[in-house]
């Protein structure tokens, strides 16, 4: 673990026998398990930024403002963000220039 990332506190409630194999893994890797449970997170974000069905609920979430540009380039990287952001630019004028046209029909 790098010691110049900045640090935050977390803690959680988690099944014992669940803890008890990050002790015992940890053990055999002679680290801690706080280095076990943050790789751990850090391959679930990774694995969850690979997947289809997840992208698609992050997207949901920042078209719908739930999560900034910033979380969003945070959890599937930056290429697919800005992808993202096009879209959420495109469906925002589409839906602008199909009220306007209702409207002018109407």
């Amino acid at each position: 673990m790098s010691s110049d990332v900045e640090k935050k506190r977390v803690q959680f409630r988690a099944p014992r026998g669940l803890v008890d194999r990050a002790d015992t893994l940890a053990a055999v890797f002679e680290t801690d398990r706080t280095d076990i449970l943050i790789s751990a997170l850090q391959e679930y974000l990774r694995d969850a930024a690979h997947s289809d069905e997840i992208k698609q609920e992050i997207a949901e979430a920042y078209y719908d403002d739930d999560i900034s540009f910033e979380e969003l380039k945070a959890l599937v990287g930056h290429e697919e963000a800005a992808n993202f952001r096009l879209l959420k630019q495109q469906l925002s004028e589409a839906f602008v220039d199909d009220v306007a046209e209702e409207l002018a029909d109407g």
